[in-house]
């Protein structure tokens, strides 16, 4: 048991069982493209978890890029057009 275990169990706090991780782990393993598609249907916990934060970093990139393309996309329209409304609610 490492002591980080043994920590949280000495302290009385509720943890996480084993068998929890192992299914959140595969859930995740699940959802992101870069592993479902791989042939192999086993990746690490840390393979899946260093994946996971790539997936995230590169989602909020393009959350980010497409807010900056709207933006710019707003800036040469007219601003009380039905297409500004749109964009704007789209920023927002």
């Amino acid at each position: 048991m490492s002591s980080r275990r043994s920590r949280h169990s000495s302290t009385g706090s509720s943890r996480i069982s084993d068998e929890q991780i192992i299914e959140l782990v595969s859930k995740l393993q699940q959802l992101l493209p870069e592993i479902r598609n791989r042939r192999s249907s086993k990746a690490s916990a840390s393979k899946v978890l260093q994946e996971t934060c790539n997936y995230i970093r590169n989602l909020n990139r393009q959350v980010d890029d497409l807010s900056d393309r709207l933006s710019q996309l707003l800036s040469t329209i007219d601003a009380d057009s039905p297409e500004a409304a749109i964009i704007r609610s789209l920023l927002m």
